[in-house]
């Protein structure tokens, strides 16, 4: 490629027009004399006026031995001119000449015999200060000798950008010897580099003379033409003395090794920074599904395009598991991400799904030994032991699965299941520090993931005996349709000792219980568990209400959670009324059409196994549409606001005695309790029916 509108220089087609002087004579002021047959001088240059001290009048017609040699080199000089004259070979050495100020100096000479058209004889001299041309080699042989030696790779390109010169540290940088480039251009040179753009930037410098320093170019070369190349390449315009442009000097310097190394720095600095990432976004909670949906999000897609967290059936139900060589693996995902590859997503197991996998899969091998599985490239038949089925391996075939990388999750000693890393759009096969970050990762997420299963299931046990202290009743009972609420503490997983209870009498009677239990935890349901069965107990004896509650009150005081609030209520349709015993517990409240909600008056009494205190019994009115709400103080207490005002918030939800009672729990619910409420909740709520 030749560079089009480069300035031109000497070399290739010939310029139009004179070429440009070259500075070099000019340094060297080469003088110039020409003498006959005689030995008198014919002609004289300015530059010998310059460096003799004669003037072409004082210098013109003079025997130049006479004028120009001290007398006791003059036969020496005529020896040599004659010489020349007869027999044509030139003569060349230093020798000193006398200039006009009396001084001696060294002159290089060139001599030589010239011919004229008539066929005269003369003898052409040129002669240049010792010291300049002395000077002028120093510098030559000093410049040729740092450009061979030096380890910055240098080249010379002329005004078309083709090679003109080039010095050893360049041919092994780039592996091309120096008699393959002269005449070329560079991208003819190194194809499999920016070669273009290198062409491009040089063509810029020797038009604007302007230099480049510094560029980066990757690419391949000769010299190691299986692995990428970093290189650092700088160019400036080539001028001479008098401003020509000669072409462009081009330096390449091999910056490889700190590309690599810039390059580790780098991924190990994205090493720490997903580590950080890890330890700020895992286990923000003690959710399992979500936990493991963190760690999967974090890995995707920073480590790959695919991850999927699995974990041993085992493990999810709170057993130990270890599998033998022959076992197959019982796993559940519990999160899958995929980044741009749909096809793979579709492949992996759905969330909450239990799938199978035999003991030649490389996830149960991951599981069973609790050590990585890496399989840097891909091969068709590694796909079937890696997908969970032959139609997952063709998905993950078309999704452009390359490489595979599962990690084990260990927590405490126990493998609990694996991390599934495949990539897919990233060209990069897993490396080993690719499994030293997995590990790492899976490491961390592991202790979390292990936290949020055993939360879980301690939560999910305590759910299940929460649930199995409350009461089954039906929508409508005696006179009186209940709905009813319990919602437990949402940071705990011990259970409370809030319950309520809904309890058939005789003559279409119902009793309404709902009771609190100071703590929480075993001992509290318990307790909580003993008072139910007692109160259902004295119910069906029909008793008075504050008569209950003594009784209660003797029952309790036997208890280790011997401090418990309770309302007990027994409704009559007949009479539509409610007698009402109050031990330490909060007022209900009365909703009835046409009139403002309230809080029932009631004498509070004590909280039983206090003693010592008299209960009273008191009846109000239950008209068939009037509702009666009992609760808990988990729904009305916060630490933020008084009771009093909390009171009357719940008042103001009751404006609407018509709502459908499902409805209304779930409206007292979703305005009264608090986020942040780390108690428990029991809510009941009746209205008066019609006799039938």
């Amino acid at each position: 490629m030749t560079a089009a509108g480069a300035p031109s220089a000497q070399g290739g087609n010939a310029p139009l027009g004179p070429a440009q002087p070259s500075g070099l004579l000019d340094v060297l002021g080469v003088a110039s004399v020409v003498l006959d047959a005689t030995g008198r001088i014919v002609l004289w240059s300015p530059q010998a006026e310059e460096l003799f001290g004669y003037s072409a009048q004082e210098a013109l017609g003079q025997l130049a031995g006479r004028l120009m040699v001290h007398e006791e080199h003059l036969d020496l000089v005529i020896k040599l001119f004659a010489d020349v004259l007869r027999t044509g070979k030139g003569w060349a050495g230093a020798f000193p000449i006398r200039h006009k100020d009396g001084s001696t100096r060294l002159v290089e000479f060139r001599n030589m015999r010239l011919l004229d058209d008539r066929g005269d004889v003369y003898a052409l001299g040129l002669a240049a200060d010792q010291s300049t041309v002395r000077r002028l080699e120093r510098d030559v042989a000093l410049s040729a000798r740092i450009v061979s030696q030096s380890p910055i790779g240098l080249a010379v390109l002329d005004t078309h950008l083709r090679y003109v010169s080039v010095n050893p540290a360049l041919e092994r940088i780039d592996g091309v010897p120096a008699e393959q480039r002269i005449g070329r251009t560079v991208p003819e040179v190194l194809p499999h580099l920016d070669a273009a753009e290198l062409e491009s930037a040089a063509l810029r410098v020797l038009r604007t003379g302007t230099p480049l320093v510094d560029v980066f170019v990757l690419g391949r070369t000769p010299a190691a033409p299986d692995e990428e190349r970093a290189l650092s390449v700088s160019m400036y315009r080539l001028e001479d003395a008098v401003g020509t442009v000669l072409g462009v000097a081009v330096s390449v310097v091999d910056i490889t090794e700190q590309h690599r190394a810039g390059l580790e720095a780098e991924a190990a600095r994205r090493r720490l920074a997903l580590i950080a990432d890890a330890s700020a976004r895992i286990g923000t909670t003690l959710e399992l599904d979500r936990t493991a949906r963190e760690l999967a999000d974090v890995a995707v897609p920073e480590l790959a395009d695919v991850a999927a967290v699995d974990l041993l059936e085992a493990v999810v139900a709170g057993r130990r598991s270890s599998l033998g060589p022959h076992e197959p693996a019982v796993i559940r995902a519990l999160a899958v991400r995929a980044e741009g590859a749909a096809e793979a997503l579709q492949a992996a197991d759905p969330t909450g799904q239990i799938a199978r996998y035999g003991p030649e899969r490389l996830v149960t091998q991951c599981v069973r030994t609790g050590r990585p599985v890496l399989v840097a490239q891909v091969r068709e038949e590694d796909l079937a032991r890696i997908a969970r089925s032959p139609e997952a391996a063709v998905l993950l075939r078309r999704a452009g699965v390359h490489s595979y990388l599962a990690v084990p999750l260990i927590a405490r000693g126990e493998v609990l299941g694996a991390l599934d890393l495949k990539r897919t759009r990233n060209p990069r096969p897993f490396s080993a520090d690719d499994v030293l970050l997995a590990r790492e990762l899976a490491a961390r997420a592991a202790v979390q993931i292990d936290n949020a299963r055993w939360y879980q299931n301690a939560r999910d046990t305590a759910l299940t005996l929460q649930r199995s202290l409350l009461p089954r009743h039906p929508s409508v009972t005696g006179g009186l349709e209940v709905a009813s609420r319990y919602q437990p503490a949402g940071a705990t997983v011990e259970v409370g000792g809030d319950w309520f209870d809904v309890i058939p009498l005789e003559n279409d009677k119902t009793a309404l219980v709902v009771g609190d239990v100071m703590g929480s935890g075993i001992g509290a349901a318990a307790t909580r568990g003993r008072l139910r069965t007692a109160t259902k107990a004295l119910a069906s004896l029909d008793l008075d209400p504050a008569r209950l509650l003594e009784h209660l009150d003797r029952i309790t005081d036997g208890l280790d959670h011997s401090i418990a609030t309770c309302l007990y209520a027994v409704h009559d349709p007949r009479l539509r009324q409610c007698r009402i015993a109050n031990a330490g517990h909060l007022p209900p409240a009365r909703a009835r059409p046409g009139r403002p909600p309230e809080l029932l008056e009631l004498p509070t009494g004590v909280p039983p196994g206090v003693g010592g205190v008299a209960f009273t019994t008191t009846t109000v009115d239950l008209e068939p549409g009037d509702q009666l709400v009992l609760y808990t103080d988990g729904l009305v207490e916060t630490r933020r606001h008084p009771l009093d005002e909390r009171l009357y918030l719940l008042l103001t939800l009751l404006d609407a005695p018509g709502r459908p009672l499902e409805e209304l729990c779930d409206h007292l619910l979703l305005s009264l309790r608090q986020p942040d409420n780390h108690d428990d909740v029991a809510l009941l709520v009746a209205r008066a029916q019609t006799p039938g």
